[in-house]
């Protein structure tokens, strides 16, 4: 570019060129000449450096308004907005209260006549329509007390499936008796109070106030049912029931009849300066009152909470339990606060919104609540299996049991998700149903189904995999005893299917919610590589551990000698071996530390013997004797059983300086070689004492000293008469034929003499 100037010149005109077009109005293109102006401009040197100062100056222009417009939305700047807004309005209807008050004008004696006639025809519509309602109520109450009796009845499971349909008739019920009193007074005041077939306003605003405030009412009612135990949903008593229930309806017919009634009235009569003062009276009344109710049963509330976390038997009801038990009074007193906020800065649409938000807050706590208890009654039950299966995967029916308590903290936590977000729509922190409808909305929404739809198979290949593993270990199933090659090869197999399925399953997820698992990918192979070269010493032990496994080196169970340890084999891994010795230590061994592996347990082991006698026995009677020992073991059924063949007799392996050594050699099956060495060399231990032959051993020599004369003090020696050395022979022979010394173990794995 740089050896070619005339290039370098072309793409310049071409992109100033395309930055004019793209300002300039097309008006000024399509005139005549408009493009020979451009061109003009552009060959201008001048005029095109004023161009390009002046899109400098444009691009930082947009940049501005583009940080303010940013600063504007974002959190901190809302804050200040939405604060300054509350004070600016506050003090605005507080100067317009103050102006109302001022120039209030009562009028003269005929409008106050007038105004007390309408207030007495409007006390008669509210007589009326109260007294229908509470005539209905109490005509209606054998059918609430037999619907809270019905819910009452049953098993736990089934009260809790009876308490809903119960509550949810009592609550149309309510419904219904608040409907037929409205319509009622509705009558009444048409055909009786009025002109015939007319209403006032007056009277429409109460009956319309009446119908949303009892209809708030019943749901308070559905909460609280102070009267009626089956038809409480809060676990609390019939008298704190009506406490609550007292006193949020009076506050709620207060506010209600206030704001619906009252300050339009005063609207309507004496303007609405004076209403707003009305309304901000009833507003201020209406927060000290709820302030001193909430302060008067903070302590007992936050005790009660507490005392029902602690009786709760899931984690997540009791922290969310204690949490509530905390905070509750916080939470109560900004409802109020944002309830006179708001009636103070809006109040053409302030009980509106509140009702609005506070209906829909109670629904989706309700809703949850109970969505969540009913899964809990449900779910929780414990999953029983057939006895066949049972019997075939002795273990699937704890595992399946062990996946409830986390299904049930995720779909609870899903729930209050759920809830948290129909909430934060109600007060208008969040638009849900804007949401749902947006591409952000609908990604989340699959991208949630997506994983539980992978965690959920992971999860029931898991199961699978480890039945199946179970089914073949378990001997039970099909009448087979597995072998061990085939114990230890599943149970590695077992871990290695796990491993590979949680890094799979975490893979697969990660990908799902929109992280690029390639960088994981490559970062897992470098370091694999860095750990390969850094412990070359767990690769070599996996390596040498899967080869040993492979070629039937080792199992559990077996006794072995590897990296110099004997030892039964407990424990295997992918990468070590676990022995236990004959002094009971358990000795851990890497697989990079294994040259070689002794095993005692394959298809047949021997029994090597090496006996020594003097020089002076004839040797074909030692072998007769030792052959005799043999037939006496053989005569024992157990030990039949484990030893294979006859008697191998080598003859002799040695002169050695003090005795003559002959060697036989019995063969058995694996493991027990040990146990029938012991008893064969009791045995032939036996037999040379009955037979006198001599099993040499080191000699002492006794040196009694010398007198100075050169003369030994006397020696006083006793000889044993031969006849009773051969009394305490026979005897000891005949203490054998008693099976009284019969010393031999009866364990099948033992490996050394200190495991009699």
């Amino acid at each position: 570019m740089s050896d070619h100037p005339s290039i370098r010149r072309f793409i310049h005109l071409t992109l100033l060129a395309m930055l004019a077009l793209a300002l300039l109005p097309t008006p000024v293109l399509a005139e005549d000449g408009g493009h020979e102006e451009l061109a003009a401009l552009l060959e201008d040197e001048q005029a095109r450096e004023r161009l390009i100062e002046h899109l400098r100056g444009a691009a930082r222009d947009d940049a501005q308004a583009t940080a303010e417009e940013e600063e504007a939305f974002s959190l901190p700047r809302q804050i200040a907005n939405i604060t300054q807004g509350i004070a600016e309005g506050t003090v605005t209807e507080l100067n317009a209260a103050v102006a109302a008050i001022r120039d209030v004008n009562l009028g003269d004696g005929d409008n106050l006549a007038e105004f007390g006639m309408a207030a007495l025809d409007l006390a008669l519509v509210v007589a009326i329509t109260v007294a229908l309602f509470f005539l209905l109520r109490r005509l209606s109450a054998p059918l609430f007390r037999r619907d809270s009796d019905w819910a009452l009845q049953g098993s736990a499971v089934s009260q809790t499936v009876r308490r809903t349909i119960a509550v949810v008739l009592a609550a149309a019920l309510d419904v219904i008796i608040v409907v037929l009193a409205w319509v009622g007074g509705y009558v009444v005041t048409l055909l009786f109070v009025g002109g015939t077939g007319e209403m006032e306003t007056r009277h429409s605003l109460f009956l319309n106030a009446f119908l949303l405030i009892e209809v708030f009412k019943a749901a308070i009612r559905m909460i609280f049912s102070s009267r009626y135990e089956g038809l409480r949903l809060l676990p609390m008593s019939g008298e704190e029931a009506a406490y609550w229930n007292a006193w949020l309806a009076r506050l709620a017919g207060f506010i209600g009849y206030g704001l619906l009634v009252v300050v339009p009235l005063t609207n309507l009569n004496f303007g609405t300066g004076l209403g707003r003062v009305a309304g901000l009276l009833i507003m201020l009344v209406a927060f000290i009152y709820a302030l001193v109710i909430i302060l008067q049963n903070k302590t007992r509330v936050r005790e009660r909470l507490e005392a029902m976390a602690s009786e709760s038997t899931f984690a997540f009801t009791r922290f969310l339990t204690n949490l509530a038990a905390r905070f509750w009074h916080l939470v109560a007193l900004a409802y109020f606060a944002a309830l006179a906020v708001v009636t103070v800065t809006r109040p053409e649409d302030a009980l509106p919104f509140m009702a609005q938000a506070t209906i829909q807050t109670v629904v989706a706590v309700l809703l949850g609540s109970l969505l969540a208890v009913v899964l809990t009654q449900v779910i929780s039950r414990q999953i029983k299996v057939p006895d066949e299966t049972r019997a075939r995967f002795p273990l699937l029916e704890e595992r399946l049991n062990s996946y409830i308590p986390t299904g049930l903290k995720i779909m609870r936590l899903g729930i209050l998700i759920m809830v948290l977000a129909v909430i934060a729509d109600a007060w208008s922190l969040f638009n849900l149903g804007n949401w749902l409808g947006s591409d952000a909305g609908a990604r989340t929404i699959g991208t949630v189904v997506s994983v539980a739809l992978i965690v959920v198979l992971a999860t029931l290949f898991w199961i699978g995999v480890a039945s199946w593993i179970e089914h073949r270990l378990n001997p039970d199933s099909d009448g087979k005893e597995p072998g061990a090659r085939e114990k230890t090869l599943l149970t590695i197999f077992r871990n290695a299917i796990a491993v590979a399925l949680i890094i799979m399953t975490s893979m697969i997820v990660l990908s799902e919610i929109g992280i690029n698992i390639g960088p994981l990918i490559a970062g897992a192979g470098v370091l694999g590589l860095a750990i390969g070269f850094g412990a070359q010493k767990l690769v070599q032990d996996i390596i040498t551990g899967v080869f040993i496994q492979l070629e039937n080196a080792i199992n559990a169970g077996d006794v072995v000698t590897a990296g110099g340890i004997t030892g039964v084999a407990e424990k295997l891994t992918i990468r070590s071996l676990g022995l236990r010795d004959v002094s009971g230590t358990f000795h851990i061994i890497p697989f990079s530390s294994v040259d070689s592996v002794s095993n005692y347990m394959r298809d047949f082991a021997y029994h090597v013997g090496e006996y020594g006698v003097a020089y002076r026995e004839n040797i074909d009677d030692v072998i007769v004797k030792l052959r005799d020992a043999f037939d006496e073991l053989i005569a024992h059924e157990e030990h039949k059983q484990k030893i294979i063949g006859e008697l191998e007799v080598h003859g002799v392996t040695a002169l050695a300086d003090s005795s003559v050594n002959i060697r036989v050699r019995i063969k058995t099956i694996p493991g027990v070689q040990w146990a029938i060495g012991r008893e064969y060399n009791r045995l032939v231990k036996m037999h040379f004492d009955a037979a006198g032959i001599e099993i040499p051993f080191p000699h002492m020599t006794l040196y009694f000293g010398e007198d100075k004369d050169g003369s030994a003090p006397p020696a006083h020696v006793s000889m044993v008469h031969r006849k009773a050395l051969q009394g305490r022979k026979d005897d000891g022979r005949k203490r054998v034929e008693d099976g009284r010394a019969d010393a031999n173990p009866t364990f099948k794995g033992d490996f050394d003499d200190a495991e009699d």
